[in-house]
């Protein structure tokens, strides 16, 4: 149990798998709180090595590395919910403990699996089928009809594992475009809006959430988050509502984000769960430069087993993703008033990837 685990102190390590910008963005965080970062990670190029104590490139799948850099850490994290869940379960089984639990990554790395467990609990959400025979296609256009969006059950993310499907045979074509794997077929949604909730849970049970963030995406990938999003307050106090009980029925310790649609229904607006994330997220990058404690601080102190900070929101909030060759704007937005850049350090700039952000804080009027 999360809270039977010792307290870390300042000067201990703190393990992360995962050698992206959002370990890279823990790693500032944890230092600035007296921590050092020991990265895990099977990619050479891994921008989190830059700034990380200590750094492993090793495979998933490697027993003994895996071992080794369980024993020079105190505490064990992930920074993406795409690590393998057998690694987190050989790191708990045999050597340290990590948060969020393993088990969490069950549920989440399996679309159908979240669903049901939002579904169980009460907690509304698209309309979905299984698929995974050309007979589970048949039953599933009947009972969601096109459009609608075709998803891997894993791994996908950023657009990747998706397609969005039109008639009946455009189904089938696109499930084997995805190689045939597990995958549901999910209603296609006309949302209002798109938003997430960005909150923190501690060992014991303390909650602490950021006001909703409204997200726009742009070729599947987000472009901006703007804070606070444009919700009613009741929708809003919904919004984190839905997001405690999902954290408390997980016992959940660190960030997550819930992402949520705003549907117009009957004359009235209710809110479906799109997916949930068991990390840091890119929506709550704002909080960087636009909250008195950041996402990254949060989760640190979460996981390490002290208290929760009570973030209060500086202003009002745009984040705006700099996706390949955007990042060659660098200069001009060094010379922004009021601009605060983040470059990730990636070596190079691919189309659709993310390569930095920029975040501008307004007064609120």
């Amino acid at each position: 149990m999360a809270d039977q685990l010792p307290v870390l102190k300042p000067g201990s390590t703190l393990g992360i798998l995962g050698g992206g910008q959002l370990g890279r963005m823990l790693i500032m965080a944890a230092a600035r709180l007296g921590l050092r970062c020991h990265v895990y990670s099977p990619e050479p190029d891994s921008c989190a090595f830059d700034v990380a104590a200590e750094k492993t490139c090793a495979a998933y799948d490697d027993d003994n590395a895996l071992t080794r850099f369980a024993n020079s850490v105190d505490l064990i994290t992930y920074e993406f919910e795409n690590v393998p869940a057998e690694t987190a379960d050989f790191l708990v089984t045999n050597r340290n403990a990590v948060l969020p639990d393993p088990a969490i990554l069950a549920t989440t790395q399996d679309r159908l699996a979240e669903k049901n467990f939002l579904i169980d609990f009460g907690i509304g959400t698209a309309p979905f089928a299984e698929i995974g025979s050309e007979v589970d296609i048949a039953v599933a256009i009947v009972q969601i009809p096109p459009p609608a969006v075709l998803k891997t059950r894993r791994l996908g993310y950023d657009g990747k594992g998706q397609a969005v499907v039109h008639s009946d045979s455009d189904t089938a074509a696109s499930w084997k475009g995805l190689g045939e794997v597990p995958a549901i077929l999910e209603g296609f949604i006309k949302f209002e809006r798109e938003f997430s909730v960005v909150a923190a849970r501690g060992r014991d049970g303390s909650f602490a959430a950021y006001d909703p963030i409204e997200n726009v995406h742009r070729d599947h990938i987000l472009h901006q988050s703007l804070v606070p999003a444009a919700l009613t307050p009741a929708l809003a106090k919904e919004a984190v509502a839905i997001t405690k009980k999902i954290a408390d029925e997980l016992a959940y310790v660190g960030v997550l984000a819930v992402e949520m649609f705003v549907v117009a229904k009957d004359g009235k607006r209710q809110l479906l769960v799109n997916e949930i994330a068991p990390r840091v997220h890119n929506s709550g990058h704002w909080t960087i430069d636009g909250a008195s404690a950041s996402q990254f601080e949060q989760h640190i102190r979460a996981i390490a087993g002290w208290p929760l900070a009570q973030p209060r929101r500086l202003g009002k909030v745009e984040m705006t993703n700099l996706i390949g060759e955007e990042i060659e704007n660098w200069k001009k937005l060094l010379a922004e008033p009021g601009a605060a850049l983040h470059i990730y350090g990636k070596r190079e700039a691919r189309p659709g990837r993310k390569m930095g952000h920029v975040t501008r804080v307004k007064p609120e009027k």
